[in-house]
């Protein structure tokens, strides 16, 4: 197994998107890269903590490849948009690839570039090692399985996509 953390926005969305890809294994909704200590869902939206809404993702590389992931990653996301994904505006809505394996730090920044290329202009995806991670509430994980309805920036069309789709494609 391996892990990746990727911030896309309100996590909610990009959780129920991720773990749909054969090769996931786990999710985890949490806070990433910020300053405070174990912060909750509030002090994040208010009190400027520095972190980023990020989905942990462990995969099986056997199954989906980094490079993978990533693609598919990107296709939920505005990689031109500053601290805004959909309606959801504040830095800790941003976009960023958090590793802890510094060997994913070249697939990564190969990945950013070729997004930037086919987007024609600059991309603000973070692309940073894993400073560190703090799991998010119980109530938001898994929180479009418990809340069907809710509120998502990931549109559920490709949330149901993401559950066909062959990673070996995306390589």
């Amino acid at each position: 197994m391996k892990e990746i953390y990727l911030a896309g926005g309100c996590y909610w969305g990009v959780e129920a998107y991720i773990s749909g890809l054969k090769g996931v294994e786990a999710t985890e909704v949490g806070f990433a890269n910020g300053a405070a200590k174990a912060p909750t869902y509030k002090q994040v939206c208010t009190e400027n903590t520095g972190h980023a809404e990020t989905v942990k993702v462990s995969y099986n590389p056997d199954v989906i490849s980094l490079r993978a992931l990533l693609r598919l990653f990107y296709k939920i996301i505005d990689p031109t948009s500053v601290d805004r994904q959909g309606e959801d505006a504040g830095h800790q809505y941003r976009t960023g690839v958090y590793y802890t394996d510094p060997a994913d730090d070249t697939v990564i920044k190969d990945t950013l570039n070729e997004l930037e290329d086919s987007v024609g202009k600059k991309i603000v995806v973070e692309c940073r090692p894993l400073d560190n991670f703090y799991t998010a509430e119980e109530y938001h994980q898994k929180y479009l399985v418990k809340n069907p309805g809710g509120y998502c920036h990931v549109a559920p069309g490709l949330i149901a996509w993401a559950r066909t789709v062959d990673p070996r494609d995306f390589d």
